[in-house]
């Protein structure tokens, strides 16, 4: 079996429908990953653990997914120097704009790349892009992608077309 390449880690079982779609994208691209639960509040010590050990690990990219407080991607960023993407979750009174707040707006030196509230799929294609530098085959996976997705824009554009009679 392959040795995984992305790290996800999830703050809770709840962000998991967040990150599904992304998921899927990843086994689309053939790019090889690990998930987990791990709270940066409830069990700080793991999350610590799974960041400095993350290199060692043959990790290469990681995408955390948190909501509110939204520290997960944070605490992750200071105890390695791997990419790390955090996916805002949509939870909580604010709807996400907590945690999207909380994410991008990590201190000098420690830097987290951001997608939008609950684009999980986003963050895995991010992740893709990272990858793509060093790995043929994503980079191809990636131009699939772009090739599919301006062939269903066109289909929309004639469909919409037809409808309205030009």
């Amino acid at each position: 079996m392959q040795k995984p390449k992305v790290l996800i880690l999830l703050g809770s079982d709840s962000d998991l429908s967040i990150i599904e779609d992304g998921l899927a994208f990843l086994a689309e691209a053939g790019v090889s990953y690990t998930i987990d639960i791990s709270s940066a509040h409830r069990d700080p010590d793991k999350t610590v653990n799974y960041a400095k050990g993350a290199r060692k690990e043959g990790i290469e990219v990681i995408i955390a997914v948190a909501g509110m407080a939204a520290h997960l991607p944070g605490v992750i960023a200071s105890h390695t120097t791997l990419p790390v993407i955090g996916v805002p979750a949509s939870g909580g009174v604010l709807k996400g704009k907590d945690a999207l707040y909380s994410i991008v707006q990590m201190p000098k030196g420690i830097p987290v790349a951001s997608v939008g509230i609950d684009a999980g799929r986003n963050a895995a294609i991010l992740a893709c892009e990272i990858l793509s530098i060093k790995y043929d085959s994503i980079a191809k996976a990636l131009t699939k992608l772009k090739k599919d997705l301006k062939r269903e824009n066109e289909q929309k554009s004639l469909n919409i077309r037809k409808k309205l009679g030009n």
